[in-house]
């Protein structure tokens, strides 16, 4: 049952992070916020994986041209889930753009059965389809008949990329002939790598500006690429080891830490219909669990 402490740990780390992004993302622009999520999480990536090389040595992967293709294609995907995610915290609270983003569980359960010959079990389904009706009813604004529909289609169209980053992930991780974590963390530094180097040519070319505005806030650019890196180190093990829709249904727990950091720390307030979907997540989790 390692996934689902690496889930956990995932979960967590995220909340942090995208509570990082919030208060980033009221001082420095989309790209700022997006680069920040990578720019310190490289050194960190490499760090790991030389842990793990001395905890236990094994050979280095052989990389084939499919997994390359899912690498880059989950480096790329991930970029984009970010910026609409950046978008979302402009458009609404904290608590509820993070939630929108959580539709990604369920639309990883759709193209997993669909394109990636996922295997759910009839639990595992109904989890997923609770999770789901969770977090859309948390993401509302003034209960279902008052929801923004732009809001929601942004919601949806992030977490159909998240939903398409990790299962590609998973995919890159599996064709690694390596043993568990050490595929995971390789795919973690190949996609990071890929992703940091993108975003500092894009940002050097044309926007050079958002890398002084970082520089000038390293505490809470460092505080994101830190909570960033550990909790891709989870979500990545964690899906090396276990079908996405899993995973990412048991991730929604997430919206718990969320919760507590958007009314503690960033002073959102929490409504009633938040902890009713607090409660079906922690029903949500406990199927897919048993599934």
């Amino acid at each position: 049952m390692a996934w689902i402490l690496f889930t956990l740990l995932a979960a967590s780390m995220q909340a942090w992070r995208n509570a990082f992004q919030s208060q980033l993302s009221r001082e420095v622009n989309i790209a700022g916020v997006t680069l920040a999520r990578f720019i310190w999480a490289t050194p960190i990536a490499i760090i790991y994986l030389l842990g793990l090389y001395a905890w236990q040595p094994v050979g280095l992967p052989y990389i084939t041209l499919q997994f390359s293709a899912y690498v880059l294609g989950a480096a790329a995907m991930q970029i984009l889930a970010t910026a609409l995610m950046v978008k979302l915290f402009k458009m609404k609270n904290f608590a509820v753009g993070a939630g929108l983003a959580k539709s990604e569980a369920l639309v990883a359960a759709i193209l997993g059965v669909l394109f990636f010959g996922t295997h759910l079990s009839l639990l595992g389904w109904l989890g997923v389809l609770i999770g789901g009706i969770a977090v859309f009813m948390m993401s509302s604004k003034q209960g279902f008949k008052q929801l923004s529909l732009s809001t929601v289609l942004l919601g949806l169209a992030c977490g159909t990329a998240f939903a398409l980053t990790s299962l590609w992930v998973r995919e890159a991780s599996l064709n690694l002939d390596l043993p568990f974590p050490h595929r995971a963390a390789w795919v973690l530094l190949l996609v990071i790598s890929i992703q940091t180097t993108m975003l500092l040519i894009y940002a050097y070319a044309l926007d050079k500006n958002t890398i002084e505005g970082l520089l000038q806030r390293p505490k809470l650019t460092l505080l994101t690429s830190g909570t960033s890196c550990l909790g891709s180190i989870g979500w990545f093990s964690a899906m090396s080891l276990q079908a996405v829709p899993y995973v990412k249904t048991l991730g929604q727990v997430e919206v718990f830490f969320t919760l507590l950091i958007a009314t503690f720390w960033l002073k959102d307030k929490v409504k009633i219909k938040d902890m009713l979907g607090l409660v079906l997540i922690a029903v949500a989790a406990i199927l897919v669990m048993w599934g």
